[in-house]
């Protein structure tokens, strides 16, 4: 992210309330643009399932600003803790026991959630200007490609959004899907090797790899 790229704190300041007024936000992250909204109010993960068009059975992730935000809303074993303290920041998605105050709709009503600490300056700062965890799912409608610059944003999603914070173009590599405590690897992604060497190390075991 460079000074010509880097979103301005009214911009930022802009997004991070409408996120807090139940809104839906553009974000840039170290991997993809992503789409958030209050993850802990229903009305506003309903609406990131409406803008993406994506199956209600299939559950979205939470964005917040550091591993002790992300504490206040799930109850991580302690491998899953050291897990994320060697690898978050960065570009993995860890899957942790939720708590009570994420809505049903966010998990699919599973009892884990996805938890994204990005490794980008602006998406750090909105999510600590909006005070709540924010969605952590890619821009895009469902079945299309993963948006890296917001020029390429689907024209009806980007009306329907409150804010696009632009950032410039995103190295383009998924996170990591990973739940340490049950050993698994559900996605490949940025810094997969490393993960599954480290994994293999704590456990013993050379973790499931469902996504090659």
């Amino acid at each position: 992210m460079t000074e010509d790229t880097r979103p301005s704190d009214r911009e930022l300041g802009a997004a991070a309330a409408a996120v807090r007024d139940g809104g839906a936000v553009v974000y840039p992250t170290e991997t993809v643009y992503g789409l958030g909204a209050d993850a802990t109010d229903p009305d506003a993960v309903e609406r990131v399932f409406e803008l993406k068009g994506r199956d209600r059975s299939k559950p979205l992730s939470l964005g917040v600003a550091s591993i002790d935000a992300a504490l206040g809303h799930t109850g991580p074993s302690g491998l899953a803790l050291r897990f994320m303290r060697a690898f978050l920041p960065g570009p993995v998605t860890v899957v942790v026991e939720r708590d009570s105050s994420l809505p049903d709709l966010l998990t699919a009503g599973r009892d884990r959630v996805g938890v994204r600490v990005p490794d980008h300056e602006a998406a750090l700062s909105l999510f600590e200007r909006a005070a709540v965890p924010v969605t952590a799912t890619s821009a895009n409608r469902s079945g299309s490609p993963s948006v890296t610059d917001p020029d390429d944003l689907d024209p009806a999603l980007r009306e329907s959004v409150a804010a696009v914070v632009d950032a410039g173009p995103t190295p383009g590599t998924e996170s990591t899907v990973v739940d340490p405590e049950r050993n698994v690897v559900h996605r490949r992604g940025a810094m997969a090797d490393a993960i599954v060497a480290w994994l293999a190390d704590e456990t013993g075991t050379e973790p499931v790899v469902e996504d090659g």
